[in-house]
């Protein structure tokens, strides 16, 4: 690591950790204002978090949500990519197609959760689709733009050699849209986890979601907290790596 990285990387901890101890500060005030019940302190609650997550139970619930997520992630992005590499490179199928994904998009996903539960159940089948609901949208829509943008000399030179329809989406099209495109993919994750747990909140025993709603029932508001707590870790953890992935792709694109 060179000495400007070395000092970059030292700011980013620095402002983290002042970032963290501004929030905690935030979350103490908010626990004065709103009391016990709705808000529990941060000592508190930082204490029954490292109690509670090595239990069997939160142990149980956090592989439920973990096997679904990645299910649906699959799904989100096979989807994804195939619908939008097929309407960026036919012209004529993205102009019907887009305005379509983009009704579709802009639709709250939870009003079709009740058909989502007469066509799969209220097993992981139900969480996985209605997760991948939420991610192959834009995934396919950043998919569909990126390819767009592509320079119509690089499809031309790829005609030209006689390359396979495969042989253009792998060789041509992916590589030069690949900064954007992974854009979608950061996006597509999040969203994908969004869905899964909505999925478990609404209709499911098992995950962290049921563990959200099941303490909201219950009026453990340590509970509650905790799990958003470590949801958002881990959020802000993966995010943050995607995003210098994404960061290092855009970089390279342009040197």
């Amino acid at each position: 690591m060179s000495g400007t990285e070395a000092v970059t990387a030292t700011r980013r901890a620095i402002d983290t950790l002042a970032l963290l101890l501004v929030m905690l500060a935030i979350w103490e005030v908010l626990h004065r204002i709103a009391g016990e019940t709705a808000l529990p302190a941060p000592i508190e609650t930082l204490s029954y978090l490292i109690r509670t997550v090595p239990t069997p139970r939160f142990a149980e619930n956090a592989a439920a949500t973990a096997e679904a997520f990645v299910f649906a992630l699959i799904l989100a992005y096979g989807m994804g990519l195939a619908i939008g590499i097929w309407m960026g490179a036919h012209r004529l199928s993205g102009a019907v197609g887009e305005p379509i994904l983009v009704v579709l998009y802009s639709l709250p996903k939870i009003t079709l959760y009740p058909v989502v539960l007469l066509i799969f159940g209220l097993g992981i089948s139900g969480k996985v689709a209605f997760g991948a609901m939420h991610g192959v949208l834009p995934v396919a829509l950043l998919t569909m733009g990126a390819i767009r943008a592509i320079p119509p000399v690089y499809l031309r030179a790829a005609r030209t050699l006689h390359l396979s329809p495969w042989q253009i989406i792998v060789t041509v099209l992916l590589p030069a849209a690949l900064p954007e495109v992974f854009t979608g993919l950061r996006i597509g994750f999040t969203v994908t986890l969004l869905g899964v747990l909505l999925g478990e909140m609404f209709a499911s025993k098992a995950g962290l979601g049921a563990m959200v709603m099941n303490a909201m029932s219950l009026a453990q508001s340590q509970e509650m907290v905790t799990v958003a707590i470590v949801l958002f870790a881990f959020a802000a953890i993966a995010n943050a790596l995607l995003f210098r992935i994404e960061h290092r792709l855009h970089r390279r694109v342009r040197d």
